[in-house]
């Protein structure tokens, strides 16, 4: 069994065979631990459009406590390619691991069917970089962006041409993507 934490309530996990979705219904907080996890926790207090977000203050707290789901019973931990959850709770760098075995992986959702490019960082526990499996490889250009006023790059100031992808899209996890971060937390075990 996996557990996913903090999903959308029409989330793709629910159509996935083995895994318990906590979703806003359910309360992750209510979750007694026990299996590796998938952990979705909001990013609105974290992402780098945290001003366009309205969210409620203690939304700051559930990223921090996935961080410590995923260290204790393994699994991975998903967020914007520039959360500022990182540094906050000490999650390594890129190429880095910390004391708990955990390292960061950066994606693009893209690789998965996302529409938008949607750079991702992974906090990964309980499993070692050569099993992590395998990722797709897309040489397609995306044909839509999370945000018109994005700018792909740290630095880039330009405004995309491209259309945006509605809210939901944002917080929805593609499919495929779903089914490899499950197979990801399969292979991680207890730290």
């Amino acid at each position: 069994m996996i557990t996913v934490l903090f999903a959308r309530s029409d989330s793709n996990y629910k159509a996935l065979p083995g895994v318990d979705v906590y979703d806003a219904e359910r309360d992750a907080l209510t979750w007694p631990g026990g299996t590796p996890v998938v952990a979705h926790p909001p990013c609105g207090p974290w992402g780098c459009l945290r001003n366009k977000c309205n969210f409620d203050e203690s939304e700051r707290g559930l990223a921090l406590w996935a961080v410590d789901q995923v260290r204790k019973w393994g699994g991975v931990l998903e967020h914007p390619e520039r959360s500022t959850l990182w540094p906050v709770a000490g999650l390594p760098k890129f190429g880095e691991t910390d004391k708990y075995g955990g390292f960061t992986l950066k994606v693009d959702q893209h690789w998965w069917g996302h529409r938008a490019r949607k750079r991702t960082l992974l906090y990964i526990c309980g499993i070692k970089r050569r099993e992590v499996p395998q990722m797709p490889l897309t040489l397609t250009e995306p044909t839509h962006v999370v945000s018109s006023g994005y700018a792909p790059h740290p630095g880039h100031r330009h405004r995309s041409t491209k259309p945006e992808v509605s809210k939901a899209e944002r917080e929805h996890t593609p499919p495929d993507f779903a089914v490899w971060l499950v197979e990801l937390a399969r292979r991680c075990r207890p730290t």
